[in-house]
């Protein structure tokens, strides 16, 4: 499975051509998203005023729908208590989201989708894609 971070949702919806075809190339059933990632998503959208958030709030719902929501469980606990507790041993800590994403990512043995190579690389045993790299 192919977990999608905030930004590789943010770039879609930007029209990038990067990510546009590669996302669409997919299964959306093939996809999740961690519930974290939607609350990242709704805040942003939030903010904006109410008469343009309320049309990308439900684009966004409906781009969601298809896919899985990834529940920030028990076990995604335990492992983002992991990870934070290893990253700030050798004082390379990603902030708090990013753990809690990282470890979803984890608890669902799936690769994360992301831009954000320079947090997501310094997660030991995180599967992720930069699909921005020029290929």
């Amino acid at each position: 499975m192919l977990v999608l971070d905030s930004n590789t949702i943010s770039y879609y919806f930007r029209g990038d051509p990067q990510v546009v075809p590669r996302l669409q190339a997919l299964r959306p059933t093939d996809l999740g998203v961690p519930a974290i990632v939607e609350y990242e998503l709704r805040y942003g959208l939030m903010r904006l005023p109410a008469d343009a958030a309320a049309a990308r709030l439900a684009a966004l719902a409906q781009f969601l729908l298809p896919m899985q929501l990834l529940p920030f469980d028990s076990e995604c606990a335990v492992h983002a208590a992991r990870l934070r507790v290893e990253l700030e041993a050798v004082g390379t800590p990603i902030g708090p989201h990013d753990t809690l994403i990282a470890a979803t990512a984890l608890r669902y043995q799936a690769t994360l989708v992301t831009r954000n190579v320079r947090e997501f690389s310094r997660v030991p045993g995180l599967q992720w894609l930069n699909w921005h790299d020029v290929v």
